[in-house]
C-alpha cells in the first residue's frame, strides 16, 4: 500500500507564494510521473504541471512562468513554487504519482490541500 501526504496549502495575498509538497511513503520501488492537479469548486480536476523521471515538465498555460514544479527522488517527493497567485488559482491542490512495486504499476492521489488566493 502506498500513501501520498499533501501539506502547504493556505490563505494568501495576490500576488504572494506557496509551495506545496506531497510525500509518498509504503510499497515504492520506484516513481515515474508526478503531477500536480487544480480543482475549483464546481469544476473539474486539472492538470497544472507534471514532472517526469529525467526531469522533464510540463506546466498548463495559465501557470507557466508562475509555478515551478521539481521532485526529490531520495525522499519520494514532489513540490509546486506557487508564485505571483492570483485569485483565480484558489482550489484544492491534489499530487499524483505513477508508483511501482515490484510487480506493477498504478496511479495514487493525495488527499488535496486548500489553496486560497485573496486579500
Amino acid at each position: 500500500q502506498v500513501q501520498l501526504v499533501e501539506s502547504g496549502g493556505g490563505l494568501v495575498q495576490p500576488g504572494g507564494s506557496l509551495r506545496l509538497s506531497c510525500a509518498a511513503s509504503g510499497s515504492i520501488f520506484s516513481i515515474t510521473d508526478m503531477r500536480w492537479y487544480w480543482q475549483a469548486p464546481g469544476n473539474q480536476r486539472e492538470m497544472v504541471a507534471s514532472i517526469n523521471s529525467s526531469g522533464g515538465t510540463r506546466y498548463a498555460e495559465s501557470v507557466k512562468g508562475r509555478f515551478t514544479i521539481s521532485r526529490d527522488n531520495a525522499k519520494n517527493t514532489v513540490y509546486l513554487q506557487m508564485n505571483n497567485l492570483k485569485p483565480e488559482d484558489t482550489g484544492v491542490y491534489y499530487c499524483n504519482m505513477d508508483v511501482w512495486d515490484l510487480l506493477m504499476g498504478r496511479g495514487y492521489w493525495g488527499q488535496g490541500t486548500q489553496v486560497t488566493v485573496s486579500s
